[in-house]
């Protein structure tokens, strides 16, 4: 199909992958599949406990997915220590995949991530990580998906993602 035969809401990431947001029933279907606890934190903006999460330990080589939708948001090799409890990650696998946006409770100013596609809560963004980025993604573990190297991403949209 050619740019001009694309449907008009049709919008990719540099990267290559579907970008359009879930239209109202494909939101229920995934909101549906979701535990409690994922619900408060992608949808109500929560955040879990430090140093609980099931992928703060995770070192194997793949990416790490929005648990909502699928979209690959961070690759293993970005995945560093930052002590804080959290996992971090020091840049997304795409930018067009995380969006930012200013957020002001708690009495503090920081930029809160979001999933591109879906706008599930991720979590915030620092400017504390290492060089040559500087920048601290720290993302709750129940807001990903782990998926190894070789292993075909989530789809749950239908949307052809690919593998990791």
């Amino acid at each position: 199909m050619s740019e001009t035969d694309a449907p008009r809401n049709a919008r990719h990431s540099a990267s290559g992958l579907d970008l359009v947001p879930p239209d109202a029933a494909e939101r229920a279907a995934l909101e549906a599949d979701l535990t409690l606890e994922e619900k408060r934190v992608l949808l109500a903006h929560g955040t879990e406990a430090p140093f609980c999460g099931t992928l703060l330990g995770e070192k194997r080589p793949g990416v790490f997915c929005c648990r909502e939708c699928g979209l690959p948001l961070f690759r293993a090799a970005t995945k560093f220590e930052s002590g804080t409890g959290w996992p971090s990650f020091s840049e997304p696998v795409d930018p067009d995949h995380v969006t930012a946006v200013r957020d002001v409770t708690h009495g503090m100013v920081r930029i809160e991530t979001r999933c591109a596609r879906c706008d599930s809560h991720q979590g915030h963004v620092f400017s504390d990580g290492p060089p040559p980025s500087s920048q601290r993604y720290c993302i709750n573990s129940v807001a990903l998906t782990f998926v190894p190297e070789g292993t075909a991403l989530p789809d749950p949209l239908g949307r052809g993602d690919g593998i990791a």
